[in-house]
């Protein structure tokens, strides 16, 4: 019923444009899978952040593909992509910019830093001291960085895509709650099946073939899509299973505290955005289920903090929550 009442109300324009975007939504996965082999649910997932307008954090061990990846999305839209190192010693002011004092006109010049981009590529997000992590929390939720009193505001499409090792690595620092609970969803890339890995072996004889990606599109058509996700009909029963899988997490015995206000709302809008990437402006329950592990994994915390990673172990509470919680039919 949700799908006729939903394609009766589009005319034969709005069906060409949807179409369109859909395709453009399934070339996107198609050109990042073409470099980053076998990995087409990753890949997914970038593109659903990526039109959800919001941020994304990959990972796992060192060497699996983390740092490809994103610049496998980041070079499949013609946009501006910087890629920021994190390292101990990495102040704030290399990330957002600082004022530099010109003798030419005897006053301070705002000089941006990469955060001034379309894709910004944090690659070990974690090995930076909390300080330093904090300058992306204003660009990441409000689109804008602060600096010297005065707001610069970013030119959309804006995206951060962090890259970090397991946390119990030497040398990294555990990222604070109110920064995980910025990324929409955390991914891991696990390692390749061994007929992709041959294939890798072979692939990267030359160099990466990553630098010889073209776009699909450019950052005015993310823009639009963007746009058209948000317009994605989320059926009211659909809202209510978010909510509930959320107030559970709150109410688990097993966690010290649960999923967000923010947390439901981007789930909500991942939600949408899963619909367009599989060709449908209309989304169903299992767009949600599917998406839960990654939209609520990061946004939970065990009882009795340990130190370590808790991935695992919060993640296998999420998904007894969910199987736990009736699926709207």
């Amino acid at each position: 019923m949700l799908q006729e009442n939903t394609q009766t109300a589009r005319s034969a324009g709005a069906n060409n444009d949807w179409d369109a975007s859909f395709a453009t939504a399934r070339s996107l996965v198609a050109n990042i899978t073409s470099v980053v082999l076998g990995k087409e649910d990753v890949a997914r997932s970038c593109v659903i952040t990526l039109l959800a307008g919001e941020h994304l954090l990959l990972e796992d061990l060192p060497g699996v593909g983390k740092t490809l990846m994103g610049k496998a999305l980041a070079k499949s839209v013609a946009g501006v992509f910087r890629r920021i190192q994190f390292t101990p010693d990495l102040l704030p002011s290399d990330i957002v910019g600082s004022s530099i004092f010109a003798a030419a006109t005897s006053e301070f010049e705002f000089k941006p830093g990469p955060i001034f981009s379309n894709f910004v590529l944090a690659d070990e997000v974690n090995r930076a001291p909390p300080r330093t992590q904090s300058a992306l929390l204003e660009a990441m939720s409000d689109r804008q960085v602060s600096v010297d009193g005065i707001s610069h505001p970013l030119t959309p499409p804006f995206m951060v895509i962090a890259t970090q090792n397991p946390f119990e690595f030497e040398g990294t620092y555990v990222l604070p709650e109110s920064q995980l609970d910025r990324f929409l969803l955390r991914v891991s890339m696990g390692y390749p099946g061994r007929d992709y890995e041959e294939a890798i072996l072979t692939s990267h004889r030359f160099g990466e073939p990553v630098d010889q990606l073209q776009s699909i599109c450019d950052s005015g058509q993310i823009v639009a899509m963007q746009a058209q996700v948000r317009d994605v009909q989320v059926d009211s029963t659909i809202a209510d299973y978010i909510l509930r899988v959320v107030h559970a997490t709150r109410n688990s015995k097993d966690l010290a505290f649960g999923v967000s206000t923010r947390g439901a709302l981007l789930w909500y809008r991942a939600t949408q955005a899963a619909a367009f990437v599989d060709g449908r402006d209309y989304a169903i329950p299992d767009d949600a289920r599917d998406l839960a592990v990654a939209v609520c994994g990061h946004r939970v915390q065990t009882r009795g903090f340990l130190q370590g990673n808790q991935r695992a172990e919060v993640e296998e509470i999420v998904r007894r929550i969910v199987s736990q919680t009736e699926l709207p039919r």
